[in-house]
């Protein structure tokens, strides 16, 4: 499929108004479709950048956070009456925490509830997980007004730290496949610790250079060089968000 040139403002919104739609119908099975649409727009049209190669990371923390919420809410919580499928033993608690316990009987209705509450928050994070992979921070940076462009840049700057620790960790995996290195488990993350920091530090260093060379928050004019326009395109994806959130 062909990737589409978009405005980096573009996915964006369309990520904003399906999570308002995700938020607004509170549906698990809406929210794993929104996730499935979503990971194959990303698929069909993230670019061969370090952004772009970032949401498969977004996914594996969505797993980790769903296990953990769906772990916490079988443990710790109100309890909910219905079908029991085990017990827990139960912890007691100090009196001022009345209606919450820890442990107890695992009914279907607790377990459903705190699956679909993980499910929405994952797909947020899905969602605008998405948009990140989707859009080169650079060119988003270029189109935020003046009167919030250092706002813009310390978001950018926090936004592409993922899509560039990905990058610096297969990096550092593959240079350590070619001396004979393979630990596996939690030494090969030992291992990736001090290489990791150090690239982390020169990346910053040469930033703040970068920066200062260009004589960065000195001026509060910016360079209209090439302004990037809202196309056709961009409307018609806004729109069939526009519409996602109108129907549910």
């Amino acid at each position: 499929m062909k990737r589409l040139s978009l405005h980096p403002l573009t996915w964006w919104i369309w990520s904003f108004l399906i999570a308002i739609s995700v938020a607004r119908l509170n549906s698990p099975i809406f929210a794993i479709a929104s996730v499935g649409v979503t990971a194959a727009i990303v698929y069909s049209q993230r670019e061969d950048a370090p952004w772009g190669q970032s949401f498969s990371w977004t996914l594996k923390v969505a797993a980790w956070i769903l296990a953990i919420r769906t772990l916490i809410g079988v443990l710790i919580g109100v309890p909910i009456p219905g079908t029991t499928i085990f017990t827990l033993p139960i912890i007691p608690l100090p009196h001022w925490m009345p209606g919450i316990r820890i442990g107890g009987a695992v009914t279907v209705e607790r377990l459903s509830s705190a699956l679909s509450e993980g499910v929405i928050i994952c797909a947020m994070l899905v969602i605008f997980g998405a948009a990140a992979s989707l859009t080169s921070p650079h060119r988003l940076l270029r189109v935020l007004p003046i009167y919030i462009y250092e706002f813009g840049v310390a978001v950018v700057i926090a936004t592409s730290v993922l899509p560039q620790l990905v990058t610096s960790v297969a990096r550092i995996r593959q240079a350590q496949r070619l001396r004979g290195q393979q630990a596996k488990g939690f030494r090969s993350y030992k291992r990736l610790a001090i290489p990791l920091l150090e690239e982390s530090l020169a990346r910053s260093l040469d930033l703040a250079a970068a920066m200062d060379s260009r004589g960065y928050a000195f001026s509060r004019k910016r360079s209209r060089y090439r302004p990037i326009r809202w196309t056709s395109r961009d409307t018609v994806v806004m729109l069939s968000g526009v519409l996602v959130m109108v129907l549910t």
